[in-house]
């Protein structure tokens, strides 16, 4: 058995403290290649990663970077070093712990690369921003380890494509550097363990006690439409009395803020309640997570922002209001509470409406069987790609060959081949067929077989704008003062154009006026007890994941629920009684008459953008057919669809190259496209973020990408940066794959099922926001018929 420092065994020692059992495997596997180490929460999995590292580093460790420790977010580094400082310095052991992210200041930050501490914590745009410095083979070259924390949180995305790129070029600069992953909550570890490192041992820790999960008895039913939680705000007050510390998480930042501004006027007793959320100024974010680990709150009103281990003192309840929408993503969160080695965590569910309480019990169901759910990742998109390519350029010259067979390392870019890598450059050097002819897309010019910049000078504006994550089109918000007020956080470009002077929001929990925009910063003045104009943040809108969505199906099938409660099990039974149940092996389609328009339902359950796009599509073969449709609306599960006649024959509806052929056609000069370029286009380098180090504003981004767009599609419709746009369209937004999935698995088996009324299951998807109107031939034939009538009632007919 491998053992630790004598220092830190006696420091641990005098604490009572001992190594749990993969602690100690992690500690034996230290000459592993790579490792993944799949930890339940609160199991110390991130000191695990550590333990290796700290006794190769030892009482005298040499000097240079030994370890690089990578994290998805800014915070969780910070609360790294914390938690490292404290056995490093009680055992006196000099090891240097640093950490390097955007809110490190610009002194350290070139200290860092001349003089880098034994241990480095930092995030995947950081690590980018390192590797693109000429003196990078010099700062990794001693680098023995690196740590990716999270592990599983990263590889869902962009980030994680990059990151898989950035650890290939740290493999060619540290021969024989060894890998370690980090995860808690992993549905197929061995393909989170390829994504790592070919040949990725696996370690599973005691997965611990079942969770203390259940469904929260608001004694009321939920309302039957909406997404706020508001209906069980005093069952959650009792929660939080009962409770030390309470994380009440949503899926969205716009419903935490309302969430919060209610609990808030609801907490008679004064009970100290916080929230916090992506869209929040840093130091705002700071004092309420400082707070949290002095355990100064009793309640924590949260989004994404704390799905992550962080370890945010005594928090023992946490509370998901709204279907979670993903079991991981919900084990993940449940896993915050009782943040201790084989201590079980106790959470609660709280659907926001009638049908989430169906799937809110199906995640349960999953959640208690540790079946979590993932939608597999395709190959690595290029338009990070054309990053990494812009990245090894500012490092120095390069060959094609050798950067080639180092892509090839990467997981996600595995199969790349030669022809796609060979175009990818190409666009990189030149711009593509189109722009070649213009001296600002010239980047990259090849002399002898070495490419490098075409102007060294360039290379600072490439760092000011590398990332994947695409920020949403924001201005900063401040209370108004003689030199710039207290940051408040940020709303979106789109919301501040709404606004006039007077308009109240809210944001931070607070009710603010707005006073005016002065140099693109949205100034306020606070307002408390108005009513507010709701502020709608950026945030993810996430869609019910397949696997989910299966179960949910599954539950709606079983003969009877005496698990739900009487008030959803009574709807049920009756829309059994009146028309049928979706079934996952048919596609049940209800038509009825409803307020003098004719409905079409589809209950799809391919997720809310399936469905979204499923609605456009359907809608398009109607209006072919000449049934007219007026507009539509979809949740996660069914599009509702109205118009001026019924649907007959369900089938050549969802015909597949019927279908496919109207996506093609749809798509065509689509806005969707344009904003899909524009990221593509940014994180490919084609338009900047940045310019001289002041921050391009939204519309300019866009203004640029527009035209770019519109030069392209007519002059070089083939462009890398179209197909890229296309693919990221198809598998995001529109989610067609999901469309594909539900036509494979009925195989044309549609139950079109004509009712007189409209049914039970139908009847919440009229209360639905966001209906899409149709511009089309019942439009026309409505106004016509509207006219006829007025001149009928004015005695012209």
């Amino acid at each position: 058995m491998t053992a630790l420092p004598a220092p830190l065994s006696t420091w641990f020692a005098a604490r009572g403290w001992a190594l749990h059992p993969h602690q100690q495997a992690m500690l034996d596997r230290a000459a592993a290649p790579a490792t993944l180490l799949i930890a339940p929460t609160g199991g110390g999995k991130t000191l695990a990663g550590f333990l290796p590292s700290l006794a190769e580093l030892g009482p005298a460790p040499p000097p240079g970077l030994h370890t690089l420790y990578i994290s998805p977010l800014k915070a969780l580094t910070a609360d790294i070093r914390r938690n490292l400082r404290a056995p490093l310095e009680g055992a006196g052991l000099p090891i240097r712990v640093e950490d390097r992210t955007g809110d490190t200041g610009q002194t350290a930050r070139k200290r860092q690369r001349v003089d880098p501490p034994h241990i480095l914590l930092t995030t995947p745009e950081s690590l980018a921003l390192l590797l693109s410095y000429e003196d990078a083979p010099r700062m990794f070259s001693t680098l023995q380890r690196v740590i990716v924390d999270e592990l599983h949180a990263v590889a869902e995305s962009k980030r994680g494509d990059q990151l898989a790129l950035l650890l290939a070029r740290l493999g060619r600069l540290a021969p024989g550097l060894r890998r370690i992953g980090l995860s808690a909550t992993v549905e197929d570890p061995p393909a989170l363990a390829r994504f790592l490192a070919p040949g990725t041992e696996i370690l599973l820790a005691d997965p611990g006690p079942d969770p203390d999960i259940s469904m929260l008895d608001t004694g009321t039913p939920p309302p039957w439409s909406g997404g706020g939680g508001r209906h069980a705000i005093p069952a959650i007050l009792q929660q939080v009395r009962a409770h030390r510390t309470t994380l009440i998480f949503h899926n969205t930042r716009a419903q935490a803020e309302l969430f919060f501004h209610d609990l808030w006027l609801q907490n008679e007793d004064g009970l100290p309640i916080a929230i916090h959320h992506g869209s929040l100024a840093r130091e705002q974010r700071e004092r309420v997570e400082a707070a949290m680990v002095e355990g100064r709150l009793r309640a924590v009103v949260c989004t994404g922002s704390l799905d992550l281990g962080i370890d945010w003192g005594d928090v023992d309840l946490v509370i998901q209001v709204g279907a979670p929408k993903n079991v991981k993503r919900l084990v993940q969160r449940i896993g915050r509470a009782n943040h201790r080695y084989n201590a079980p965590s106790k959470a609660l569910l709280v659907p926001a409406n009638r049908f989430e309480v169906v799937e809110c019990q199906a995640a349960l169901d999953a959640a208690l069987a540790r079946d979590l759910d993932g939608e597999p990742r395709g190959s690595g998109p290029r338009d990070v790609l054309c990053q990494h390519l812009l990245i090894a350029a500012c490092a120095g010259p390069f060959r094609a060959d050798d950067l080639y067979a180092e892509i090839r390392d990467a997981a996600p870019y595995h199969a790349l081949t030669r022809p796609d890598f060979d175009a990818t450059l190409d666009f990189v050097a030149t711009g593509g067929y189109a722009l070649r002819a213009y001296d600002r897309w010239q980047r990259l010019k090849q002399t002898g077989d070495l490419w490098h910049l075409r102007d060294p000078r360039s290379a600072a504006l490439i760092r000011q704008n590398l990332g994947t994550i695409i920020d949403t089109e924001t201005l900063k918000v401040r209370l108004k003062g003689r030199f710039g007020g207290t940051p408040l956080g940020e709303v979106e470009e789109a919301f501040a154009a709404t606004l006039t002077p007077g308009d109240t929001f809210l944001i931070g929990g607070e009710v603010v006026r707005y006073e005016g925009l002065n140099e693109m910063t949205v100034e306020v003045s606070r307002t408390p007890g108005r009513d507010p104009k709701v502020a709608v943040f950026n945030g993810t809108k996430f869609a019910t994941s397949t696997q989910l969505s299966d179960r949910i199906l599954a539950l709606l099938n079983r003969p009877g629920w005496p698990f739900l409660p009487d008030h959803t099990a009574r709807w049920l039974a009756l829309q059994r009684q009146v028309s049928a149940l979706p079934r996952r092996d048919r596609l049940l389609v209800e038509s009825f008459p409803h307020d003098g328009r004719e409905h079409l339902v589809i209950y799809g359950f391919a997720g809310r953008n399936a469905q979204q796009t499923l609605g456009l599509l359907v809608t398009k073969q109607m209006e072919d057919q000449g049934l007219d449709p007026l507009g539509f609306v979809a949740t996660d599960y069914a599009t509702l669809v109205w118009g001026l006649s019924p649907v007959t024959d369900a089938a050549p509806l969802f015909a597949a190259e019927t279908l496919r052929q109207g996506l093609e056609s749809w798509l065509q000069g689509n806005a969707l496209m344009k904003r899909t370029f524009r990221n593509v286009a940014l994180v490919a380098g084609l338009i900047e973020r940045s310019h001289q180090g002041r921050r391009k504003t939204g519309r300019q981004a866009t203004f640029s990408s527009d035209i770019l767009y519109d030069t392209l599609r007519k002059y070089d419709p083939d462009h890398l940066l179209l197909q890229i746009t296309r693919e990221e369209a198809m598998r995001g937004l529109i989610d067609f794959a999901r469309i594909e999935d539900l036509l494979a698995r009925i195989e044309g088996r549609i139950d079109l099922i004509r009712l007189p009324r409209l049914t039970p299951l139908a009847a919440p998807l009229f209360l639905e926001p966001g209906k899409v109107p149709i511009h089309g031939q019942g439009r026309e034939r409505l106004a016509e018929a509207q006219a006829q009538a007025l001149m009928a009632a004015a005695g012209l007919a």
